[in-house]
């Protein structure tokens, strides 16, 4: 018979999403029928086991959270597939995603020993260059929804509302645990003294300085800004880890563009010379520049992307963004 610390663990872990330990305990139950010579209960035991791990690979996440009330215009919310191999890191910033990853996905573990996962990211760098995908990234590896706070909903004209909103978000962090995305996050995190600063913003700032250092929950607290150099010093300190990220260089490019064309046939490519062509442009450029290099294909009903199809696309991403200068 399980033990009530057995039982109480197995519903623990089935509550915080942990299927690793869930699968587990419930190993650990049925090699003790097996033990106590209960043969036939541990193999439908197993059996169940079994069948629970290969019903996950096969069927899709059916979303048990979503936002109610007030809360519904504040945040939405999404259940990424996305895994670390879907995108093209640098080696440094693939080992930093790696351990918190890992951090979360033994947190009982880390808990217990008095000790906190790495959960409040800040994310810098330019647009398209994977910070976004991040945040969907860590949702997916670890199997929680994804929350995207609507900057729009949050930030209104009135006093003090704000700060209410944003006492919302922080209890849901509480009871909820995911991944919650504060993206363009220098609406919300601007320097205290700039000259174009007003006391609502002031206020808003502080409290959730207030409410991240208070937050001792088990989500994922993800901020992310292309303006790093807007936000207040003292926010940095709130964060366990400020990962900064960068335009792709030669390598990564090569590699970003065979990985958003492997599904469709290419012709030969000089892979060197297109990246030269490339420099500059962010990932997500890159992935927009193949889309349009195949959807010409197929409109021309042609088989294969071959360079001049891919060069063109790529001139035409930088165009776009010189034109926006």
């Amino acid at each position: 018979m399980a033990s009530a610390d057995q039982l109480k663990a197995l519903l623990q872990s089935h509550i915080e999403g942990d299927e690793s330990q869930f699968y587990s305990i419930a190993m650990q139950l049925a090699a003790h029928e097996a033990k106590v010579g209960h043969g036939r209960l541990a193999k439908e035991l197993r059996e169940l086991i079994d069948q629970a791990k290969n019903r996950k690979g096969r069927l899709q996440a059916i979303p048990l959270t979503k936002p109610r009330g007030e809360l519904s215009g504040l945040l939405s919310v999404d259940y990424p597939k996305l895994r670390l191999k879907d995108m093209v890191l640098s080696r440094a910033i693939a080992g930093r995603l790696e351990r918190l990853i890992k951090e979360h996905s033994q947190i009982r573990k880390i808990r217990a020993h008095g000790l906190s996962p790495r959960k409040k990211l800040l994310l810098v760098g330019p647009p398209g260059t994977g910070k976004t995908l991040t945040a969907s990234v860590l949702a997916g590896e670890l199997g929680l929804p994804l929350f995207v706070v609507r900057l729009d909903s949050l930030m209104t004209k009135y006093m003090g509302e704000t700060a209410g909103k944003l006492r919302l978000i922080f209890d849901a962090i509480q009871q909820t645990r995911g991944v919650y995305l504060f993206d363009e996050f220098d609406s919300i995190g601007s320097q205290r003294g700039m000259g174009n600063d007003v006391g609502e913003i002031r206020r808003v700032l502080n409290s959730f300085l207030q409410m991240v250092e208070q937050d001792d929950s088990d989500s994922l607290l993800i901020a992310a800004t292309n303006h790093p150099e807007l936000l207040d010093r003292a926010l940095f300190r709130r964060f366990d880890d400020v990962i900064e990220y960068h335009l792709p260089d030669q390598k990564e490019i090569i590699a970003t563009l065979k990985s958003k064309l492997v599904t469709f046939k290419t012709g030969r490519i000089a892979w060197t010379k297109v990246a030269q062509t490339a420099e500059g442009l962010s990932y997500g450029d890159l992935t927009r520049a193949c889309e349009d290099a195949i959807k010409d294909v197929l409109i021309h009903n042609r088989l294969k992307v071959m360079q001049g199809d891919l060069t063109r696309a790529l001139n035409e991403r930088k165009h776009l963004h010189q034109g926006q200068e």
